[in-house]
């Protein structure tokens, strides 16, 4: 065909490896979003969550595409990093129901919270973090870091709820001994908020609480080193900011917690 039409192969070549500026213009574009919003995530996003903050940018991508440029630019989520699990300690006896049930969706908002605790190493001792989550949105309502394992964590966790305790209908935890203490049971009491426990031995019965924790460690705890319980307390004072206001989750249509909350209580007001 070259020597057909009189033309060089080079030529050729030249044209087909050209890139047109349009389309090179775009791909710069989009690889400065892909870095943007995977810096924004703290490195945590991978494909599926980047392909949805860019498509609220109006760019429709192929997660495949997105792959590609995030091997280039050495673009490596959090999430693919294997991590060291502590070991439970023993578990309470107490002759609680498990009301929860693994019921965990189409919860009404503080209907039931859930809690558990995780290892943070600082300096060279171990630390304690609370959460307590609302099954409603999944918003990280109250939480603590301590020096000890214990029910006045968990008791300083639940003071700490962001919201008032008298709206609160149901408290679940797993079986843990530190969840075994009078100052919880008093705090439940006073606000007149059933106890659920789950069963012994079965982890999944408590399976929100130990995903959030679960990805607490790997998007703040693993990527920080803390010398002193002050800078855990401050890291995760921001942490738990981005993940209740910044953070899209999938278990939420990729929306925030907080964006959640707002867009379903304003739906449940319209219908009452």
């Amino acid at each position: 065909m070259c020597k057909l039409l009189e033309v060089s192969r080079s030529l050729v070549y030249y044209h087909l490896n050209k890139e047109p500026s349009g389309c090179l213009k775009e791909n710069q574009i989009i690889e400065k979003y892909i870095k943007e919003i995977f810096r924004l995530s703290r490195n945590n996003y991978g494909t599926r969550k980047i392909k949805i903050e860019l498509g609220k940018l109006g760019y429709q991508v192929s997660r495949k595409r997105i792959a590609r440029i995030m091997r280039e630019n050495s673009l490596v989520s959090n999430y693919t990093v294997a991590h060291y699990k502590v070991h439970k300690t023993k578990s309470n006896d107490a002759d609680i129901p498990n009301l929860v049930d693994r019921d965990f969706d189409n919860r009404d908002k503080l209907e039931v919270i859930v809690s558990d605790l995780t290892y943070v190493r600082v300096g060279y001792r171990w630390k304690y973090v609370c959460t307590i989550i609302d099954l409603f949105n999944r918003e990280i309502v109250g939480y603590v870091a301590g020096e000890k394992k214990d029910g006045k964590l968990i008791e300083e966790a639940l003071l700490r709820v962001k919201y008032s305790l008298k709206d609160i209908k149901v408290f679940h935890s797993d079986r843990g001994k530190e969840y075994d203490n009078k100052l919880i049971d008093d705090i439940l009491e006073t606000f007149e908020i059933d106890r659920s426990l789950s069963n012994k031995g079965n982890p999944y019965d408590n399976a929100v609480s130990e995903a959030t924790n679960k990805i607490m460690k790997i998007e703040f705890i693993y990527q920080n080193k803390f010398e002193t319980l002050e800078d855990l307390e401050l890291g995760l004072a921001e942490y738990v900011y981005w993940y209740n206001n910044l953070r899209i989750h999938g278990s939420l249509d990729y929306m925030t917690p907080v964006e959640y909350k707002k867009i379903f209580s304003r739906k449940a007001r319209k219908v009452a």
